[in-house]
């Protein structure tokens, strides 16, 4: 039975079966034009990455009604609860987790860095406008910016927590929302960019990228070493784990969270009562899990490819919920979004330079606190595939420290509105 739209829409493309093959006659046609040996498209894609496209096109057909991403159910439920965790048990499989522990501290204080740029960034951003444009800064949009620094901190749980926490009213909060994804998800797509890049960055800037090019290369090897043709069983077994932990994570995060939600008194500090939380949860560890076993042989026969395939949908499906033409319908608290998170980027990147680190720390740091789990694991997979385990750890981390540190920022924004 198809699946439809079940708000009202003027888009040409309602159904959401018919948005899928678009989709993915999307994905194909780049990953084919990508792969062309003609200077014409060499040269082009030496310049716009593959996977730029992907997450760039289908945000033109939401922006110009082809399509309705906003009210798609591709994203949520299917790609952000489905295919995610699945691409996440996939990823994770085949990880060395000693190797990625030798990453060392400066990851982590890169992404503590990231969580309290963020926070600097919104005071800082908020004292501008009240000093050149009050007017943006009226009313209640402190409360707006609160629920937006719960999701640039942690994720979209976070979000709705700040905006029951804070009483923030619908209109705002929507025009929060289309801030979040048009500043959240364009700065995604410049980190998308530049990665393809970061050997360049790493040696201007002198860091030190042995630990992950030692990791790359662990895993490169063990893939070689195993690598065979897939047969029927091998991809049964891929799909079967994969899908099944899936449907085992769903089952459990849905009693789980509300237990915790009832009986747990801080459990809504750390979001552990958003069902979410525990699939993402569940699904990466379970990944892990399975990476001491024999099932990590099934990177073989292609688990990590697969896992691939599906977060490329996975970042399709978040493109076409952008539509680049709402954001001038209150063009101020976009401008307010990009000087908050143009603070948010010069501080960490400043830290980066200090620590010389590698480019994908700073970036993982940064999109692991914008973009959250559901996004974090997509950057991270741009720089190798086995990164996006690094990436889905630290985004589940801002879950739990996202909706603390934007109530602590809630609580300084509403005393600097007076």
């Amino acid at each position: 039975m198809a699946i439809e739209t079940t708000e009202a829409t003027t888009a040409l493309i309602t159904n959401d079966i018919v948005v899928f093959g678009l989709i993915a006659a999307t994905l194909g046609a780049v990953f084919w034009t990508a792969s062309r040996p003609e200077a014409p498209f060499r040269r082009f894609y030496a310049v716009i990455p593959a996977l730029l496209l992907c997450y760039f096109i289908p945000g033109l057909y939401n922006t110009f009604g082809l399509i309705d991403g906003a009210n798609s159910k591709l994203y949520n439920p299917i790609a952000s609860r489905v295919l995610l965790p699945a691409a996440l048990v996939l990823l994770t499989l085949s990880i060395d987790l000693r190797a990625v522990f030798r990453l060392g501290p400066k990851l982590l204080v890169m992404y503590a860095a990231a969580s309290i740029s963020v926070m600097l960034g919104a005071v800082l951003a908020f004292l501008l406008f009240q000093a050149v444009s009050p007017e943006t800064v009226a009313g209640n949009t402190w409360a707006g910016m609160t629920a937006l620094a719960g999701s640039w901190i942690g994720g979209g749980a976070n979000m709705l927590a700040m905006k029951e926490i804070f009483a923030v009213d619908a209109t705002t909060f929507g025009q929060f929302a289309v801030v979040d994804v048009g500043v959240g998800y364009v700065w995604m797509s410049v980190l998308i960019f530049l990665a393809s890049k970061a050997g360049a960055i790493d040696a201007r800037s002198g860091a030190d990228t042995r630990a992950i090019e030692e990791l790359k290369e662990r895993l490169t090897a063990f893939r070689e070493a195993h690598a065979r043709i897939p047969t029927l069983t091998d991809l049964m077994l891929i799909v079967g784990l994969s899908f099944g932990i899936v449907g085992l994570a769903h089952a459990i995060a849905g009693p789980a969270s509300a237990w915790f939600g009832a009986n747990v008194s801080w459990a809504r500090s750390v979001s552990l009562h958003e069902p979410f939380v525990w699939v993402v949860a569940i699904s990466t560890f379970a990944g892990l899990g399975l990476s001491f076993t024999r099932a990590r042989m099934l990177e073989g026969a292609g688990a990590s490819t697969i896992g691939q395939l599906l977060l490329y949908f996975l970042i399709a499906s978040i493109g076409m919920q952008m539509d680049i033409l709402a954001l001038f319908d209150r063009p101020g608290l976009f401008l307010l979004g990009i000087v908050w998170i143009s603070v948010h980027i010069l501080l960490l990147w400043l830290l980066a330079r200090v620590l010389r680190v590698p480019f994908f720390y700073f970036a993982i740091g940064s999109q692991s606190n914008i973009g959250g789990p559901a996004s974090a694991p997509v950057v991270a997979s741009v720089f190798h595939p086995s990164l996006a385990p690094v990436g889905a750890l630290l985004g589940t981390l801002g879950y739990a420290t996202g909706t603390g540190l934007a109530y602590l920022l809630g609580m300084i924004l509403q005393r600097l509105a007076g």
